[in-house]
């Protein structure tokens, strides 16, 4: 079970961030990034998984700058609540919160960012613009406006096929732009791996989550 710290970013902005230790000596870190639904109980629990696999987790609130503490569920009142933050949010300042939970990061270990719908755009980004070691995006909301950045680590994405927030347009438009990013489709909706929402698909979440699994245990070794 993990517990709330705080980060203080470069610019000097104090962030609360979930952070969950693994039971031994952790084998890497990983940075887990929200939806806009903030680090709610959802991304609690995915940090908490990746813990209990032996890696130290953490999920910086990138939503702190904007109103502190923000966390929400999936009723559709809380989606429009949710959706009201993004007309504030600023992805270069987001950029230096998740740099200062990359560096929270063992000395000797390796790095990956794992991240969900906006969190999926900037796990993209920071695999562009920051130094990790390897980066896995679920349904990244409006990766085309991005597709011609170039990651700078081993990147992996997860889409799905029913996903009318993500047209398939952009997702061609991605491969396109890089033919050596393994891309996954799944016969499921946005959402569909995380088990609060009712997009939620049991089988996609499963076999997603179990090449993330192999994909950070490759990439974060040694």
């Amino acid at each position: 079970m993990g517990k709330f710290i705080s980060l203080t970013a470069a610019d000097g902005q104090v962030l609360a961030a979930w952070l969950s230790e693994p039971a031994g000596p952790p084998k890497g870190s990983i940075v887990v990034l929200q939806e806009i639904f903030g680090v709610n109980s959802h991304i609690r629990d995915v940090t908490d998984r990746w813990a209990a696999l032996g890696y130290r987790a953490i999920a910086p609130a990138l939503f702190d700058r904007i109103t502190p503490g923000f966390d929400s569920g999936y009723a559709a009142e809380d989606f429009q609540h949710a959706l009201g933050m993004m007309g504030k949010f600023d992805m270069d300042k987001a950029l230096l919160d998740i740099q200062a939970a990359i560096a929270l990061s063992p000395p000797a270990g390796k790095v990956g960012v794992i991240g969900f719908c906006l969190g999926g755009l900037m796990s993209w980004l920071a695999a562009c613009r920051l130094t990790c070691d390897a980066a896995i995006a679920y349904y990244p909301g409006r990766i085309g406006q991005f597709k011609d950045e170039h990651p700078k680590c081993p990147v992996m994405m997860n889409f799905g096929l029913k996903d009318s927030h993500i047209p398939q347009d952009q997702v061609d438009s991605v491969r396109a732009a890089h033919p050596e990013i393994p891309i996954h489709l799944y016969d499921a909706d946005h959402g569909f791996a995380c088990d609060q929402r009712g997009s939620y698909d049991a089988p996609s979440a499963d076999l997603a989550g179990q090449r993330s699994i192999d994909f950070f245990a490759t990439n974060l070794a040694g």
